[in-house]
């Protein structure tokens, strides 16, 4: 299926984001892995890369299937079509992240689908969204009052914030970020990933850096947007951000951005579920639950073993994974 066909389709699912979109087939096609779109008919679709680790290959859907959910018989008749494929290309498991609330009865359908609980995430499961749709004047009301403050206060404070997608700003951005990630103990994403998402979203993709009146670097975020949803992927900080509220101006004038080019949601992209204050994300959650945002939570991923053998090496790994990095 062409690029221009599948974008025609996904415009049937309004929850879809960019990790459904032809954008993201082809920054994984550039980075070496194998894509596959598969059409279900009316039952519906679904964009699936084949990932290799040591461990065994598995297929991944991220953000996905993009189906009709209320139709049993359809849906477990897409899920036996997963299966097929993941046989074909000689996966030990498919991993699956639907863009569904984490509601009893969505946990009990995936149950039934034969599916488990993964002992990993894919993609964003708990995050905010924050709505585009209401006027600039709105969004501010909907702010924590602290947030409104510094917001404000960096416009006094005559901090400025820059978007541009230009190859030297990637770099610049990799850089900080790299450097963030020694400081909070995460894994960032290699240069030759961000240059593939450059190369793949083009103008759909951008970097935001909020700086000083003598221009040095507060915050960086990176920024895809797709569809009907904006989403805040990436971030980085310079030692600045612990006394400037750079952050808070770069979200504000993305969030004016988006809402100027279209976009109908704001997707802050990672929150710390609830009485977990060890998490990878607590220290950003009540950064972005400020921001006026609904808190939402996905189901979690879940995989459909295909090689019972070849998925209980790969649990065990990546559970003591999960543990280790506090995800």
């Amino acid at each position: 299926m062409n690029p221009n066909e599948w974008q025609k389709i996904i415009k049937e699912y309004p929850e879809a984001n960019f990790l459904q979109s032809p954008e993201y087939a082809k920054m994984n096609e550039l980075l070496g892995d194998k894509v596959i779109f598969e059409d279900f008919g009316e039952a519906g679709h679904a964009l699936m890369i084949v990932r290799s680790a040591k461990r065994g290959r598995y297929l991944e859907i991220p953000c996905g299937p993009l189906i009709k959910w209320n139709n049993t018989k359809k849906v477990q008749s897409v899920f036996e079509k997963i299966a097929e494929v993941g046989k074909k290309e000689k996966c030990v498991f498919v991993r699956v992240r639907p863009q569904l609330f984490a509601s009893p009865e969505n946990l009990t359908m995936l149950s039934k689908l034969g599916l488990k609980k993964s002992p990993m995430h894919l993609a964003a499961e708990h995050t905010v969204m924050v709505d585009l749709k209401c006027s600039e004047e709105e969004m501010l009301a909907r702010m924590r009052r602290q947030t409104r403050y510094e917001v404000r206060r960096a416009g006094k404070l005559g901090i400025t914030v820059e978007k541009s997608n230009s190859e030297e700003l990637f770099k610049e951005f990799h850089k900080v970020q790299v450097e963030t990630a020694k400081r909070q103990g995460f894994i960032p994403p290699n240069l030759k990933t961000l240059l593939a998402e450059k190369e793949a979203f083009k103008d759909q993709i951008w970097i935001y850096v909020a700086r000083t009146t003598e221009k040095k670097p507060i915050a960086y975020g990176l920024i895809i947007g797709n569809g009907r949803e904006a989403d805040y992927y990436e971030a980085a900080s310079t030692d600045l951000n612990h006394k400037l509220p750079g952050a808070y101006a770069l979200l504000w004038q993305a969030m004016r951005d988006l809402k100027a080019l279209g976009y109908e949601r704001f997707n802050l992209w990672g929150i710390a579920p609830a009485g977990q204050p060890n998490h990878r994300y607590a220290g950003v959650t009540t950064f972005k639950t400020g921001f006026g945002g609904e808190v939402i939570e996905y189901v979690p991923a879940h995989d459909l073993v295909l090689s019972k053998f070849g998925y209980f090496k790969d649990y065990v790994v990546e559970s003591l994974r999960k543990k280790k990095r506090h995800l």
